[in-house]
Order: structure tokens, then C-alpha cells, then sequence
């Protein structure tokens, strides 16, 4: 797993290159955003049953026909089976919040997905609504705790990172 620093400099050393002035900004933008990272994991850390618990209730609540016979998430197995890949998606974002790179997602998450998806056929579209929750989730109980972040980009970026990547699977 690569963290900002090592991205950046791996990057420049890939190219032969001395860190010039956006290599500098790059890491600047990433120390000085530390403390945000370090406080958005801890609330993750410390509240993820309740945040996968309230992202998995309001999946189904918009879409019931998961649940009953014939949806994906019918039967205790397929059920535990979904709420496991809704704290994976938890766990792998907050660890590239914290690295503030999103090289862990492809290494963990993305690298092998398609296969595993499409030998189970689990639809993409509730899976992509599901990390969409959680992220709102985050950001409301960000907010809830009174943490002061400079945008909500560093929420942002790695579940809209996975979102995309999901995407272009086409799984």
C-alpha cells in the first residue's frame, strides 16, 4: 500500500525527476490535511457497526426486492455476504483517507472484483448506491461531531474513486 508521500516521490523517481513545485504543493496539501484525515478515521473506526447498520438500512429501504426471494440479498448467507462487502468498502476508503491515496482501493478491492461479482452475479447498481450512503454518512456524522475539514474532498475522493472504478468494470 503506497501513501501520498511514497505516490508522489515513486512517481517522480519513475520519471528521473527532482520534486519540483507540484510535487512540493502535493504533500504540502497532505501534511497540513493530516490532523482531518487522522479525526475522520477515528470517527469511522469508532462508529463503523453504526454507520454500516444505517447505510445497509437505508439500502433497503429504497430498494425492498433485495430482500425478498430472488434478490440478491435474500437468504442470511447472501444477506451477511452484503453487509461484509459494505464494511470492506468502509474499511478500504478509510484506510486511503488516511493514506490520502487510493492505491490500496485497486490493491484490495478493485484488482479481482469483476471476476468475483460476476461469478456471483451481484448487481453493480445497488452496490454503487451502498458506498454512495456510506459516504453521505460520513459526511453528515463528520458534521454531527463538530470536525472542522477543508472540503469534502478528502471524504470525497476515495468513494467517489471506488464508485468509479465499480463503474468501469462493467460488472
Amino acid at each position: 500500500m503506497q501513501d501520498a508521500i511514497s505516490s508522489i516521490v515513486n512517481r517522480y523517481d519513475l520519471a528521473g525527476r527532482y520534486l519540483d513545485i507540484n510535487a512540493l504543493n502535493e504533500l504540502e496539501i497532505y501534511f497540513s490535511t493530516g490532523l482531518e484525515r487522522i479525526r475522520i478515521s477515528e470517527i469511522i473506526n469508532s462508529q463503523a457497526s453504526n454507520i454500516i447498520k444505517e447505510a445497509s438500512a437505508q439500502l433497503y429501504d429504497e430498494q425492498p426486492e433485495l430482500l425478498r426471494p430472488g434478490g440478491n440479498s435474500y437468504t442470511t448467507r447472501r444477506y451477511a455476504a452484503c453487509l461484509r462487502d459494505i464494511e470492506y468498502y468502509l474499511r478500504y476508503c478509510s484506510y486511503a483517507i488516511v493514506a490520502g491515496d487510493n492505491n490500496i482501493i485497486d490493491e484490495r478491492v478493485l484488482d479481482g472484483l469483476r471476476e468475483t461479482y460476476n461469478s456471483l452475479e451481484v448487481p453493480i447498481g445497488p452496490t454503487i448506491r451502498s458506498i454512495q450512503i456510506l459516504q453521505d454518512i460520513i459526511i453528515e456524522t463528520v458534521k454531527i461531531n463538530q470536525i472542522e475539514i477543508t472540503g469534502s474532498t478528502i471524504i470525497d475522493t476515495p468513494f467517489q474513486y471506488l464508485i468509479k472504478g465499480l463503474s468501469e468494470k462493467n460488472i
